[in-house]
């Protein structure tokens, strides 16, 4: 399968990782009634529940942009139009931002790539993180992110029509970690890990995709 990607950044710009799901906020709104892939919401409130097509980054406190599919044609239909950010009330006018595009193969199960995570990795659902807090063995829950990342990778695929006809191996070494959202402490992880599935350098993986968590770059 061909997947077309297209990354917007703002190197002029340096925001906090923290600043992500404030970036989707204001281009949520700011283009709201341009597509339901910019803010994930349906004109009668309800959410867009499938992956994410276009996600909002802080990398190296770099803002991005990450589209894919058609969230890729949108952010190319939208570069210009693009002048300013707003972040909490502190206004960026946009005199620099680089657009790039390419079209990536996904399917092949060739060879083995190492990853590594560079904003935290939201791994476990409630149910999940019940279970994973019951484990009391370091190498039993190492094996456990692993499968829930394989289940991850798989979830991605299916967000963009992809399906896998070989099994998708994953072996990590994850660090955990803490966050907060809405004044809510959520358990994360850091780290890297190895796999024969091909993935985008910058798309996000796990929970809360669209907030910035979860995304990965090849090592």
């Amino acid at each position: 399968m061909q997947l077309t990607q297209t990354i917007v950044k703002f190197p002029e710009i340096k925001l906090k990782t923290r600043d992500a799901h404030k970036l989707r906020g204001f281009f949520g709104n700011m283009f709201r009634d341009y597509s339901t892939l910019l803010h994930n919401h349906f004109e009668d409130g309800t959410n867009r529940y499938a992956y994410p097509l276009v996600q909002y980054k802080v990398i190296n406190n770099t803002p991005c942009l990450i589209g894919l599919l058609d969230g890729a044609k949108l952010l190319i239909e939208l570069f210009l139009k693009i002048r300013h950010i707003d972040i909490d009330g502190t206004g960026y006018i946009v005199n620099s931002k680089n657009i790039s595009t390419k079209t990536l193969e996904i399917g092949s199960f060739a060879k083995l790539s190492e990853y590594k995570f560079e904003t935290l990795w939201i791994a476990l659902n409630q149910k999940n993180h019940k279970l994973f807090l019951e484990i009391k063995n370091n190498d039993d829950k190492n094996d456990f992110l692993n499968r829930q990342l394989q289940n991850n990778i798989l979830s991605f695929y299916k967000g963009i029509g992809f399906v896998a006809k070989e099994r998708i191996m994953v072996t990590g070494k994850y660090i955990e970690k803490s966050t907060q959202l809405k004044n809510k402490q959520l358990l994360a992880f850091s780290g890297s890990f190895t796999t024969n599935a091909t993935i985008p350098d910058l798309i996000g993986l796990g929970k809360l995709v669209s907030r910035g968590f979860g995304t990965v770059t090849k090592k």
